[in-house]
């Protein structure tokens, strides 16, 4: 590229396109690399995340100090040292406080940080709070104490430090991922006392190759507990080269013959496992399973239940099969790129990470020594021009008060350097009264030995790094823990080439209220308890095998079919039946029924009007379905109410208007017809039927000897066999009054005989 600019007769540069472009974008690449995605192996973190740690700790968020607003800590990181976008900057905070994805989080939130289902779904941040994780302390602890370098902010009217001065191998730890131009970083989290082992056996043996090292950090540990199930020559191959792969694997165990998935991979949603089981189960790629759900909760945040379809299903062979195909097994890049001592960005190996680490932390502590040193001399030097003046205190007070200049005659007379003279003017009278010469003298004696102490661990190689050492174990002990992510050899996962498709089962094919519709396996589901949409219930249910078909039927009287198996599972919420069938526009569905071909159903409006028709005549393959019960002008459907199969000898029809008349008459004096009209049930006066002041509210169908019980609000009214004579009469009359408090009917429930 060339550096050459020329210059036209205003003073403006010229320089050639491709050159500028060129440059122009290596600058910025630099910059992403260096200032954005990549962390530093001194402290392992990214400048965002190095800044909001420490705008917290100037903010004295630490882990004992009250919680406060996020939002807070945003806009002093934004506005003091990192100005670019909000929602960036809290991702990042939020981030480190997940103790789903950091393996040692540096941040203690309180509200709603996400949740491994949804890691962003974490609140805006004017609503959690925050303040600084213990560990932070590890990275936060030593910054005031001249071990790290300062820069000026964007904007020059602050400090903020280039790197913090960790005491452990943070960037080993927490790992980190990271995207810039050209280059990518993806280093996995490692268990804490694991790789402080391996930091103190390299200090004390510095030409320890890796595999001594690899008996103290077999391999990554990530923030969930699934089992690592890399082969162990694989892992030798990634410490030495810096890339490669880990695969990590969830865990279950048998219960009662039921899979139970304990442990998710990193990063693995629950809910996306269950998505991908759902989707090979409702495509019959799973006939060995039966039912699958989530039982997670806050005791046991992972419980995922499989239950096979027998006893004699090959549970290793069937999770096999799921961890080839779902995210229950799941492979992690690897790649250990990162920003080395030199400021350059470059790939590592294990031991060249760590040897870089000890010679950041040797350093670090080296400086943090002579700065400690330099504190303690400068003190000991005051020190010894205060025991002057209080050795000589009538001396002293005489010159400061008759001298115009004290200064200059006190370091002539007592021999005090200008720093000495300055303390001893601006110490007070009434102190200099107080102060003890043994007091003094103490403070001395307490300094010099600890001038002596720091003197001689940094004139001592190996004083020094038994602090380091002494440090780093004493880190371990408080903020270690055991290991999560289990290292297990385990044969590799296969698919089962399944063919066969599932056999016929039970099945309850549930509507809504907003004509969206679902199937569950069996009949011992609660559809009213199931989870619905936003303004949605339950409207009705229909149990049968999964190789029927599926009536609905609609408010204009249409009737459509589908197949039950076609169905989507009551696991999510089901899918509208208006992507699968096209009713006429403002119709809405008014139930489902599932049932034999040879099965009858009384349909009815409440105009009055009904027949008995078969659960054959009621399928309709199209999709717009076809008309089945003709309205009168203004009536709406009543919900077909199951007649038997067969002649029904002595089944009686019940009917009753909203104005509280209950009619009964033997059901066979009603027609069975394919579609129409129908005959008239109950008579309600032409004026009242004509605006619809007293239509048909119910209808019940009564096996011989049963007895019909009438619902009216809260109440409800039993009437037996012997009863119901007073309600007896000929189809199409008005019937009679029922007792007063039970007029206002609402449904008629026909109960067993006996």
């Amino acid at each position: 590229m060339s550096d050459i600019a020329t210059y036209n007769a205003e003073g403006l540069e010229r320089r050639p396109l491709k050159d500028f472009t060129e440059k122009a974008y290596l600058d910025y690449s630099m910059y992403v690399i260096l200032d954005r995605a990549l962390p530093h192996v001194g402290d392992g973190l990214k400048p965002v995340q190095r800044r909001i740690l420490y705008a917290m700790s100037e903010l004295g968020l630490s882990a004992a100090a009250k919680f406060k607003k996020s939002a807070r800590t945003v806009g002093d990181v934004l506005g003091k040292f990192h100005p670019h976008g909000d929602s960036a900057c809290y991702e990042a905070m939020v981030l480190m406080a997940q103790d789903f994805s950091y393996r040692y989080p540096l941040v203690d939130g309180q509200g709603n940080w996400g949740s491994p289902d949804d890691p962003k779904s974490f609140a805006a941040m004017r609503y959690t709070e925050s303040r600084l994780a213990p560990y932070a302390e590890v990275l936060l602890g030593e910054v005031g104490q001249g071990t790290v370098d300062w820069q000026l902010n964007f904007d020059g009217t602050l400090s903020e430090p280039r790197l913090l001065p960790a005491r452990l191998p943070n960037l080993l730890l927490n790992g980190a991922t990271g995207i810039a131009v050209g280059m990518a970083t993806d280093i996995p989290s490692h268990n804490l006392r694991e790789v402080a082992q391996a930091c103190i056996h390299l200090l004390e043996h510095p030409d320890a190759p890796l595999s001594d090292l690899m008996r103290f950090i077999p391999g990554p540990d990530f923030p969930t507990a699934g089992e690592i199930v890399t082969a162990r020559d694989e892992l030798v191959k990634m410490y030495q080269t810096g890339s490669g792969s880990v695969k990590q694997r969830a865990r279950y165990e048998v219960e009662r013959g039921d899979i139970v998935i304990t442990a998710l991979p990193y990063q693995v949603s629950g809910s996306r496992v269950l998505e991908q089981i759902a989707a090979q189960f409702n495509a019959k790629k799973l006939p060995m399973i039966e039912d699958f759900r989530d039982e997670s909760d806050h005791e046991f945040p992972t419980r995922l239940v499989i239950v096979p379809r027998s006893n004699r299903v090959d549970v290793d062979r069937l999770m096999s099969h799921l961890f080839a195909t779902t995210d229950l097994e799941r492979s992690y890049r690897v790649n250990m790129n990162m920003i080395g001592l030199n400021g350059r960005p470059r790939v590592m190996d294990l031991r060249e990470l760590l040897v870089a680490w000890l010679i950041y932390r040797t350093e670090t502590v080296r400086r943090r020594l002579q700065y400690r040193l330099e504190k303690v001399l400068e003190r000991l030097h005051l020190l010894d021009g205060l025991l002057i003046a209080f050795l000589n205190i009538d001396e002293v007070i005489r010159i400061i008060r008759t001298e115009d200049e004290p200064k200059p005659v006190l370091m002539a007379r007592f021999g005090l350097t200008d720093t000495q003279a300055e303390y001893v003017l601006n110490t007070r009278l009434r102190q200099l009264a107080r102060l003890e010469e043994m007091k003094i003298r103490g403070e001395q004696a307490e300094l010099a030995e600890e001038r002596d102490g720091l003197q001689r661990v940094l004139g001592d190689e190996q004083a020094l790094k038994a602090l380091i050492r002494d440090e780093i174990t004493a880190d371990a002990e408080k903020y270690g823990d055991a290991r999560r992510s289990p290292l297990v050899a385990r044969s590799a996962a296969a698919a089962i080439d399944e063919t066969e498709l599932a056999p016929s089962e039970a099945v309850t094919v549930v509507l809504s209220e907003k004509g969206w519709v679902r199937a569950a396996k069996g009949h011992e589901v609660d559809p009213a308890g199931l989870s619905y949409r936003s303004g949605d219930t339950f409207l009705s249910a229909a149990r049968l095998r999964s190789n029927q078909a599926v009536v609905f039927l609609d408010s204009t009287g249409r009737s459509y079919a589908l197949q039950a198996h076609t169905l989507p599972s009551a696991r999510g919420q089901g899918e509208p039946l208006t992507g699968r069938l096209d009713p006429p526009s403002g119709a809405r569905f008014v139930t489902v029924l599932g049932d034999s071909p040879q099965a009858r159903y009384l349909l009815a409006s409440d105009a009055g009007y009904g027949f008995v028709a078969s659960f054959e005549d009621l399928i309709a393959k199209p999709k717009a379905g076809k008309a089945v019960l003709t309205l009168p002008k203004g009536a709406e459907v009543l919900r077909p109410v199951r007649a038997g199969e067969g002649a029904g000898a002595g089944a009686l029809l019940a009917a009753a208007t909203s104005a509280g008349h209950l009619l009964l008459f033997p059901l066979s004096e009603l027609p069975e017809m394919a579609r129409g009209k129908g005959n008239k049930i109950v008579g309600i006066p032409t004026p009242k039927a004509q605006t619809r002041e007293e239509i048909m509210i119910a209808v019940a169908v009564l096996a011989e000897g049963a007895s019909l019980m009438v619902v009216s609000g809260k109440r409800t009214l039993t009437l037996k066999p012997a009863d119901l004579e007073l309600y007896r009469g000929e189809r199409g009359r008005r019937g009679r009054l029922l007792p007063r408090g039970f007029q206002r009917v609402e449904s008629l429930i026909a109960e067993q005989a006996g």
